[in-house]
């Protein structure tokens, strides 16, 4: 991995199945009666959240803990961005607080980026949604859950059949996912009104349709995507009615389906619109495994990008020194840990 985490674009296939089989390690934390390692201890992560989130934030915030990292939670609502602070002048006071990591939601698509390479921040900096671009901690989620469920656990996604439904134009979980399953040799269908297709989605590495019951009997994932209401300044789409009817997935569609495939959402669900309250409740549905594996995910993120040895700021000596992130021996034995954990 990179010392950054801000596209699912800039991972290789060998970068997103090693966050995969470190991710399998940590889930076995939570199995423990004590759901915590000694990672991350004296590191400090920063969750800079411009935009509103429950999921993400907590989800962050619980990986963090679990590898025993110090965590700032900082809002925007509250604190001095409220007043006309500028993304600058935050970045440079977590960086003289000692901030390790920053994991950072914006509304502003490219502010992850900005952060990373402008020199304010010394540590790692995480992108955990920014506008309408990209979500990759989400995307390496659904990965998760989909490879544990179509695959065995193992491996990549070759072969598999995703299906993406829904508001592609302003989600960012779709651009993520795209990227990402595409590199696991995954097959990606995206279906949704001609309106709320992407301009230039020519170029991305999936195939487009605009008729969800010709691809739904073929594959072997399909993930409901939210109406995103907030972010829309137009008509996309005559009524809510309308658009359950050609895009919503109820218990007819789940049932053409081949059996094993599964249903997921990234939530927060629109419940009878994009998906029906059946749908949601099925045992098909893995809304509730994804938040979990959230979790897992999030804490090999950040193990990968702060674990390996002293924070690999480019150009200084423990960049070098730092465990290559590719090697088998950066995922951590989690029997290893607790023993670490207790001799402490």
């Amino acid at each position: 991995m990179k010392r950054h985490l801000i596209s699912a674009a800039d991972l290789t296939r060998d970068d997103a199945v090693l966050i995969l089989d470190t991710a399998e390690e940590m889930a076995r934390v939570a199995d423990r009666p004590i759901k915590k390692l000694p990672t991350l201890r004296g590191r400090t992560v920063v969750n800079l959240f411009f935009e509103d989130s429950t999921r993400t934030r907590i989800s962050f915030e619980a990986a963090a803990k679990r590898l025993s990292a110090d965590v700032i939670n900082f809002s925007a609502k509250g604190s001095s961005v409220s007043k006309g602070e500028s993304l600058k002048d935050t970045a440079l006071t977590l960086e003289a607080m000692g901030a390790d990591a920053v994991v950072i939601r914006h509304h502003g698509s490219g502010a992850p980026h900005r952060l990373a390479t402008s020199g304010w921040i010394g540590g790692s900096v995480v992108n955990a949604g920014d506008g309408t671009h990209e979500h990759p901690t989400q995307a390496l989620l659904d990965a998760f859950t989909m490879r544990r469920r179509l695959a065995g656990g193992e491996g990549d996604l070759a072969g598999r059949r995703i299906t993406i439904v829904g508001d592609v134009l302003h989600s960012r979980v779709a651009r993520s996912n795209v990227y990402l399953l595409s590199t696991l040799g995954a097959e990606v269908t995206l279906v949704a009104p001609p309106t709320l297709v992407p301009v230039g989605v020519g170029a991305w590495p999936c195939e487009v349709s605009y008729d969800l019951d010709s691809v739904v009997a073929k594959s072997d994932a399909v993930m409901m995507l939210r109406v995103q209401r907030e972010r829309m300044n137009a008509a996309f789409f005559p009524t809510e009615r309308e658009y359950a009817r050609r895009y919503g997935l109820d218990g007819q569609r789940m049932a053409r389906m081949p059996e094993h495939a599964v249903v997921m959402h990234p939530g927060p669900m629109n419940r009878g619109m994009e998906i029906t309250a059946e749908v949601a409740d099925s045992p098909r549905c893995t809304v509730v495994e994804q938040v979990a594996n959230g979790v897992s995910i999030r804490m090999a993120v950040l193990y990968l990008l702060l674990g390996g040895a002293e924070p690999a700021v480019s150009g200084s000596p423990s960049a070098e020194a730092a465990v290559p992130a590719t090697e088998p021996s950066a995922v951590p034995s989690t029997e290893n840990a607790a023993r670490t954990e207790e001799n402490e």
